[in-house]
């Protein structure tokens, strides 16, 4: 008749140890995953706040544009309300709740273009440009 054999002391303690292995491991995997959601958030986030970075410049760079041609800091109301306009229209290439102005002192511009995007609840972002002309 066949023997039966007891089963060794330590099987009966490893038993569901593999089970705990693959908890924690799920667990580590989905903390990991939960990291890179957070990144691609952020990501998403700053490459919105450079495409609206960029979007100023390109503002500002067009009202110095029309003061170079012109040969002088100061700009015609009507040049200066249009551009207002478009700075605060972004279907218009502007900025979400964008306003810009415009302070020449001795001979010297400064472009202020301030706005918020939907996505933020305090604080403007801020792009300041000088114009002198030689």
């Amino acid at each position: 008749m066949p023997r039966l054999r007891k089963p060794h002391p330590k099987a009966r303690s490893a038993r569901g140890i593999a089970l705990i292995e693959v908890l924690v491991s799920i667990l580590i995997f989905s903390l990991g995953l939960l990291g890179l959601i957070g990144l691609q958030a952020r990501a998403v986030s700053f490459s919105s706040d450079a495409e609206d970075r960029n979007r100023a410049a390109m503002l500002a760079n067009e009202l110095s544009t029309s003061m170079w041609l012109g040969n002088s800091v100061n700009v015609d109301a009507t040049t200066l309300t249009n551009w207002q306009t478009r700075v605060n229209s972004p279907s218009a290439g502007g900025l979400p709740n964008g306003s810009g102005t415009v302070t020449v002192t001795a001979g010297v511009a400064e472009i202020l273009i301030t706005w918020r995007p939907p996505s933020r609840e305090s604080g403007d972002s801020r792009f300041v440009t000088r114009m002198v002309l030689p």
